[in-house]
């Protein structure tokens, strides 16, 4: 009967192995870790442009293009804020995987966690690796580590809780801490308690020059801004 069970009981595949699915899926969260890494330098580099744009337009006396560039960058901002908050998250899986690697030693199977669930029922409304994530979803529910999602935790997050009056108000406070000179640097990133395990070659992509990213960065604010003055 064992060996029936190995090779596959009328030809079913036999189940998936519980210490390869946790490696597997700790190396899709460490890269996805680094594509928000990626993603978050490339918004700095962008916010990094207009700040440099709403000095010079503030010294001509452009104050439309200024508040639409300080627009951008309180929005750029609030998308970092909703990153870094991805990353904690996605570190919350990895260190639960350390655990069921210890679990799959001991005891040879995967158990369900509540703290799985609640990381990856965020997770999977994020829309920079919303597509990894529901997979993954969906191996750990085979797997049994997760329940089910609910209907409402596949809805993606709300964009527009911003009111218009709050927007404003952050696009006068960029501004003044711009012209202040308190706003020359990028925001720095808060300290994580659990530092991840810099990327191997297998796991990251060549980086593009940063000054053709720069380069591209200028271009398509520089396009928005046109889009947004017409």
């Amino acid at each position: 009967m064992k060996i029936n069970e190995e090779m596959g009981l009328f030809g079913k595949s036999k189940p998936a192995d519980p210490k390869a699915l946790v490696d597997e899926w700790s190396k899709k969260v460490r890269k996805e870790g680094y594509g928000l890494d990626r993603q978050i330098r490339q918004i700095q580099r962008q916010e990094q442009l207009a700040i440099k744009s709403i000095k010079d337009a503030t010294k001509k006396g452009d104050t439309a293009s200024a508040k639409i560039l300080a627009k951008e960058v309180v929005h750029s901002r609030k998308a970092v804020s909703k990153i870094y908050t991805a990353k904690a998250n996605l570190k919350s899986v990895e260190m639960q995987m350390k655990g069921q690697a210890a679990q799959v030693r001991v005891a040879g199977s995967l158990s369900k966690s509540a703290d799985v669930m609640k990381a990856m029922n965020q997770l999977i409304k994020v829309p920079e690796i919303q597509k990894t994530m529901q997979e993954m979803s969906k191996e750990m529910m085979k797997a049994g580590i997760i329940e089910e999602m609910m209907e409402d935790a596949l809805e993606p997050l709300d964009e527009s809780e911003d009111l218009e009056e709050d927007v404003q108000q952050e696009v006068d406070k960029v501004i003044s801490e711009i012209m202040a000179g308190k706003a020359s640097k990028a925001p720095i990133a808060p300290q994580a308690s659990i530092v991840l395990p810099e990327p191997s070659n297998e796991d990251v992509e060549t980086e593009e020059p940063e000054h053709e990213a720069e380069e591209e960065d200028l271009e398509e604010m520089q396009s928005r801004l046109q889009a947004l003055r017409s």
